[in-house]
């Protein structure tokens, strides 16, 4: 397929509505490029590569599976969209904010500015009734089970931590261990399942919001890639940005965004829950 230039589609809305026809490794690829336009724009095929966690060669059949010749005629069509949208307004924040830091910036700058990035990203993305719906289930819930593998497992266990204390019931998943498919087996209507993923899902993760949809139970991602295949699957969705130079995904947005659902449990009725975790610690 050869692209004639004349689609009414950005190149954003191409990628979300031909996602399912792309490899896994091109997924990767498309769904970077939605969540994180100005790179696609602005970087190399190559530093694209390494931020979508793939190859350069990847990202060059993913423009080619798109119609283009190559990386950069995908890059100009990401250009184009990218100054569209800030010319109709949609990056203000940016256009306003001060740099934090030098020009000359360390790495250790770089990498703390990318953070703070990352958490207003976050904050601009994340859905407010997607929110409102995951604390409301969470504070109902009976049961509660949190699955999360490798790195997404130290964050599904300090959510549990902080439902623990508002003596909320929850349970982790973080391998596909003889307990953790035990605790996916009592997955009933009554439960709450919350994936966790970051870049391609575990199909450990995948498998259990599978499950809690075919047990009817309510379901929850979150997760940094809004094509994610976990994100698609739950019933709800919370969105979270990850981008890092570093040679690892920043989870400063993530950890945050887990505080904050936790905070708007507890809102909800803060006298209660003040009693518990009381409570709780003189336990």
């Amino acid at each position: 397929m050869t692209r004639t230039g004349t689609t009414a589609l950005t190149l954003s809305e191409e990628i979300r509505q031909r996602f399912d026809e792309f490899s896994r490794s091109q997924k990767d690829v498309g769904q970077y490029i939605v969540d994180h336009l100005e790179e696609a724009a602005f970087h190399t095929a190559e530093e694209l590569a390494r931020r979508a966690n793939t190859s350069s060669s990847t990202v060059v059949r993913f423009a080619q599976a798109l119609g283009f010749e190559g990386f950069p005629e995908l890059q100009a069509s990401a250009r184009d969209e990218y100054r569209r949208a800030r010319e109709n307004g949609a990056a203000t924040a940016e256009l306003t904010t001060q740099p934090l830091f030098p020009i000359d910036q360390t790495e250790f700058e770089t990498a703390l500015g990318a953070d703070h990035a990352n958490m207003a990203e976050t904050a601009r993305k994340v859905d407010r009734d997607e929110v409102a719906a995951a604390v409301d289930l969470i504070s109902r819930a009976e049961r509660i089970v949190l699955c999360g593998t490798d790195q997404m497992a130290f964050f599904a266990s300090y959510l549990r931590h902080l439902l623990m204390l508002l003596d909320l019931r929850a349970e982790v998943v973080a391998s596909p261990s003889q307990e953790g498919l035990a605790k996916l087996g009592r997955v009933d209507d009554k439960t709450v399942m919350v994936g966790f993923s970051a870049g391609r899902p575990h199909p450990l993760v995948v498998r259990a919001i599978k499950l809690g949809r075919n047990r009817r139970a309510a379901t929850i991602a979150i997760a940094d890639a809004t094509l994610s295949e976990v994100a698609k699957l739950a019933d709800h969705k919370l969105y979270y940005s990850s981008n890092s130079p570093a040679y690892v995904r920043s989870h400063s947005a993530l950890l945050a965004l887990i505080q904050a659902l936790a905070f708007g449990v507890y809102a909800l009725d803060e006298s209660a829950y003040s009693d518990r975790i009381k409570a709780f610690k003189l336990k």
